[in-house]
């Protein structure tokens, strides 16, 4: 079975046991390796793999292939996108300083680009110039100044203070704020046509044995993890592999059903019937 998801170190921990053929009557993977820009394109072609990890905000424009599972994915608290600038501490409070610049974003469907189009319409009110690039390239594009700030997603939480960057917003924090609910970042999606209730319970029972046994994925982890010390990979796992991960649950629905919710009434997503993403 074909599955598409991010080298980062959560969705190589989710599943290690089922790519090393650990979960009992699991099919074996074909895994691709892929930042979330490319599965979110992937999803809405009709060759795209058989499961994907996506944007939660690129699911209106797939739900007709595939269904949303209830299990795998990343969401949670205080692991938000983060808008990083050159600017000192002054600029840090200052969102309205965003007008009229060149801001890099990791892909205009990602669950971090709709965080921030729904901030900056409360926070920033103006233009802005968006461009697009791979997400590790995006906090050496603000400290060489090709861009005047940029929006960070992952492990960049932990390591932009080593570019010389600093925080102007943290959107996970906003949102909880504004909302109560959690954060919800990637999903995990399969082909309708396939057996959505045993895929639920294979990738469940891979989340499961992650736990259990965490050394047994540690140099697959790594092997993958683009760089990063182990310190900054255990951090990046403990941050988005939580409750949410082994089931959305109802505060994860209501998370979801939230984001796309206020995205269609804006015009920045297509509206759908929020309902279906249950199971």
């Amino acid at each position: 079975m074909k599955i598409a998801f991010s080298p980062c170190p959560n969705d190589t921990f989710i599943f290690h046991a089922w790519v090393h053929g650990l979960i009992p009557d699991a099919p074996a993977l074909d895994v691709t390796y892929a930042d979330i820009d490319m599965t979110n394109t992937w999803a809405t072609q009709s060759s795209g793999p058989d499961m994907l990890k996506i944007s939660y905000a690129a699911l209106p424009w797939v739900l007709n292939e595939y269904a949303l599972l209830p299990c795998g994915g990343a969401l949670g608290r205080g692991c938000g996108p983060l808008v990083l600038t050159q600017g000192g501490t002054a600029s840090r409070a200052d969102a309205a300083s965003l007008a009229g610049k060149t801001i890099a974003v990791p892909s205009e469907r990602s669950t971090a680009y709709l965080l921030f189009r729904l901030w900056a319409a409360q926070q920033v009110r103006k233009e802005m110039t968006i461009v697009i690039m791979p997400f590790h390239e995006i906090m050496p594009a603000i400290r060489d100044g090709r861009v005047d700030a940029g929006l960070v997603i992952h492990e960049a939480r932990f390591t932009y203070h080593g570019y010389g960057l600093h925080m102007l917003a943290d959107l996970g924090q906003w949102w909880e704020e504004d909302t109560g609910l959690p954060i919800p970042l990637g999903a995990i999606i399969a082909r309708r046509s396939l057996p959505l209730d045993k895929l639920t319970a294979w990738t469940r029972a891979s989340v499961q044995y992650a736990w259990a046994h965490p050394e047994e994925s540690r140099s697959y982890v790594m092997s993958h993890a683009q760089e990063l010390s182990p310190e900054v990979a255990r951090q990046h796992i403990e941050l988005y592999v939580n409750d949410y991960t082994a089931n959305l649950g109802e505060s994860g629905y209501g998370a979801v059903i939230s984001l796309l919710d206020r995205a269609s009434e804006q015009g920045l997503v297509p509206r759908i019937d929020l309902a279906a993403l249950r199971p």
